[in-house]
């Protein structure tokens, strides 16, 4: 009874730790209007300052592994989040490209590493307590995006400036670790956890399923989908605010829309995959994500724009989560081998794809650069509805 005890606690503080992630880095959305006007930069400058944040990420995601699996990954989880919430309202302060640049790849550090941490304490809550949750999980990841997204522009509707707004949300965040920190599962817990659910791995196929053709193509599946994610995570609030003319103030509205469309469909996920196969949901939902893009670009009004942010919510909800499923029962490679490279490739294309977005808009235009990533989701959609079974 005791153990049950603990290992519910410790699933409600893991879901409030997903909660923290996704409102520190949805908060960063409706900044970066600001931080273009406060630096005056171009689309191309801004990319390669969404580029830092990317990589600062991308680069702490292999350490995390390393230090969760070293010193658990709840001490990962204090850390990491402490860095991610002090870091976000210094990228108000920063008064050069430079130094913005700087600040970025610490706070996309922090959050780069709290994710891989987060995740792998999900998954350890979870085989202690008998029942799928990440896609849940996952879910409140959402509803703390669409937390920060809106909570940021509320305050400053309320007469807060900016940095003072920002300030709040960090403290927030801050109060919210230490609270739940002593609920979350210790080294020792998730040891015994793992050895109870240890097996034998062949060594060759875990340093060869990186380059699996199965899992390239799953991770590269993965990172167009999170790419989508990205894009109305950084570029959203840009593109209502030049191409739909919506105040500064209320530009978050659109990933808040998003991310009330994805976080209703992830709290929902796992009825759902069980209820449909995972075809219909991978190629259904690509489609529909797919045509939430077009019309969110191809209209020129407000409201049928947030309905194509919705849209693309709704259908790229539970694609992933499919995508995981998979490379967990992928034969001959190991699921502790295929989980972590496709998570690498997806959150490749959330974390530095936008970037990539950036000298698109650039070049072409900021519509342009969303039309590519529709493209990118519909070509998911088609390849895994023609893809051979086992392929």
């Amino acid at each position: 009874m005791e153990n049950n005890k603990v290992t519910t606690e410790a699933k409600k503080a893991t879901q409030y730790i997903f909660l923290v992630c996704g409102l520190a880095i949805s908060s960063w959305a409706p900044m970066v209007p600001f931080a273009k006007e406060r630096l005056q930069l171009n689309d191309g400058n801004l990319g390669l300052l969404l580029l830092l944040l990317g990589a600062g990420a991308i680069a702490m995601m292999p350490l995390s592994g390393y230090f969760s699996r070293r010193y658990g990954t709840r001490i990962v989880i204090m850390i990491s989040g402490l860095i991610a919430a002090i870091s976000l309202p210094v990228l108000l302060l920063m008064p050069n490209p430079w130094t913005m640049g700087a600040a970025l790849f610490i706070f996309g550090a922090g959050v780069g590493a709290i994710d891989v941490a987060m995740n792998s304490h999900g998954i350890h809550v979870q085989n202690r307590y008998g029942r799928p949750i990440m896609s849940s999980l996952h879910g409140l990841f959402s509803v703390g995006g669409l937390c920060g997204s809106l909570g940021l522009g509320l305050l400053m509707r309320a007469g807060l400036d900016p940095l003072t707004a920002a300030i709040l949300i960090s403290v927030l965040l801050i109060v919210i670790l230490l609270w739940k920190y002593s609920s979350l599962f210790s080294k020792q817990q998730e040891d015994e956890g793992q050895e109870a659910h240890a097996g034998e791995e062949n060594k060759v196929e875990a340093r060869s399923g990186w380059f699996s053709r199965r899992v390239i193509l799953l991770g590269a599946a993965c990172f167009a989908v999170f790419l989508s994610e990205g894009a109305i995570l950084d570029w959203s609030a840009l593109f209502l605010k030049e191409n739909r003319g919506v105040d500064a103030e209320l530009a978050g509205v659109g990933y808040a829309a998003f991310s009330i469309a994805m976080a209703a469909m992830r709290l929902l996920g796992d009825r759902i995959i069980e209820r449909l196969n995972a075809r219909s949901v991978v190629v259904g939902g690509g489609l529909i994500a797919a045509l939430g893009i077009f019309i969110a670009v191809g209209t020129p009004w407000v409201l049928t724009t947030l309905l194509g942010f919705v849209l693309l919510g709704i259908g790229a909800a539970n694609i992933v989560p499919v995508f995981f499923s998979e490379g967990g029962r992928l034969k001959g490679i190991p699921a502790s081998t295929a989980i972590p490279a496709i998570s690498t490739m997806g959150y490749a294309g959330q974390l530095a794809g936008p970037a990539l977005l950036g000298f698109i808009a650039y070049h072409f235009s900021l519509t342009a650069a969303l039309t590519f990533t529709g493209i990118l989701l519909l070509s998911v959609a088609l390849t895994y509805a023609f893809r051979k079974p086992g392929v």
